[in-house]
């Protein structure tokens, strides 16, 4: 049965727009809400371990609250490898019966100049948004949107993760059991 009401535990517009343009492609006559919720983690998460704890609060508190059939969650996060930093989207789906979805978009790779500045604790939007000369451009292009000259907006990268959250939803003859 298709749910009727979505919770979106953001009100990012980027984020919102990145799961009304995926899930009412799906379910065109469910209702999204979004709301304000808290993820637990760090404004900038450092891990892909706290930028999927983060997604699954917000899916988990948006449902909750709003007693909604899905919580949507989505939190971006970077990760430190041998390779470099990366910067990555996490996108968590819960539903009321507690079945849970997880999936992220791509990895982008961080310049060292970016890097050394979030390992010192700074944030990635105010980073962006002094090398862009916007102000809050994570409601706009993003990270990704900026290093790919707006081939991959951050938009984009999010409908990806929202995307690949739903599979175990939309297929789920394939995923239970």
């Amino acid at each position: 049965m298709a749910p009727q009401l979505i919770a979106i535990g953001s009100t990012n517009p980027v984020k919102v727009e990145a799961v009304r343009a995926v899930v009412l492609t799906v379910w065109p006559e469910a209702t999204l809400q979004p709301i304000a919720v808290d993820s637990g983690v760090r404004a900038m998460p450092m891990s892909d371990q706290e930028g999927i704890r983060g997604a699954e609060q917000r899916a988990s508190r948006a449902r909750s609250q709003l007693d909604a059939d899905l919580g949507i969650g989505l939190e971006g996060a970077v990760q430190d490898t041998l390779q470099g930093m990366y910067i990555t989207n996490w996108v968590a789906i819960i539903d009321r019966n507690g079945k849970k979805s997880l999936a992220s978009g791509g990895r982008l790779p961080l310049p060292e100049c970016i890097a050394r500045e979030l390992r010192a604790g700074a944030e990635l939007g105010p980073i962006i948004d002094r090398y862009t000369g916007q102000t809050n451009s994570k409601h706009h292009l993003g990270a990704a949107g900026f290093l790919t000259r707006g081939l991959v907006p951050r938009q984009m990268a999010f409908q990806i993760a929202v995307a690949f959250a739903l599979a175990p939803f939309l297929r789920p003859e394939l995923y239970e059991g």
